[in-house]
């Protein structure tokens, strides 16, 4: 398994990853009818774009045979309007990857970028369904707000987690066991 900075020749693969972990992680949560318009070929244009804009870090997990199984993604959101902060602005794993400690690492890449960039404190976006929550509150994300969001016509709870300390979340990623 490896972790590298994502090129432009790998928005098919991340694409391919951002739909499926979709419809793996929100089936039940998302309306199916959303889930079911999601295309690789729509996804792969958008990270295209995301990946020639270089205004955030994209990193990508490849697993022996070089396919992209897993990504993340960070910066600043246009609506992060505080100083000295970032965002976590996506993280996806392929379901039969998930609980190797790849999850880990592809995070570790983001908050090294970002506490690079000057960001001491980053934000996390999640569905209060998704049981991707409590990775981030394992690795000490505290909830610090909720708004809503709306996807296929349902509103959806979305808590907004943050990283008060990058560099002290740094040092017990790099503290742990792989």
């Amino acid at each position: 398994m490896k972790i590298r900075k994502a090129l432009f020749e790998d928005a098919r693969g991340i694409a391919i990853v951002h739909v499926d972990s979709w419809k793996e992680t929100y089936k039940g949560i998302v309306p199916g009818s959303y889930l079911k318009k999601l295309t690789y070929q729509q996804r792969e244009q958008i990270w295209e774009s995301n990946i020639s804009e270089d205004k955030s870090i994209i990193v990508v997990a490849e697993n022996e045979q070089g396919k992209i199984i897993g990504f993340a993604d960070g910066g600043k959101r246009s609506t992060n309007t505080y100083e000295n902060t970032g965002d976590l602005t996506s993280l996806y794993l392929l379901e039969t990857y998930q609980g190797r400690g790849i999850g880990k690492q592809l995070l570790r890449e983001v908050l090294l970028h970002l506490e690079e960039l000057g960001y001491r404190k980053v934000f996390v976006e999640v569905l209060e369904d998704n049981r991707t929550r409590y990775f981030y509150e394992y690795y000490g994300a505290t909830l610090t707000s909720s708004s809503s969001v709306t996807y296929g016509g349902k509103e959806l709870s979305l808590l907004i987690y943050e990283w008060n300390q990058v560099n002290e979340v740094l040092h017990s990623l790099s503290g742990e066991e792989e």
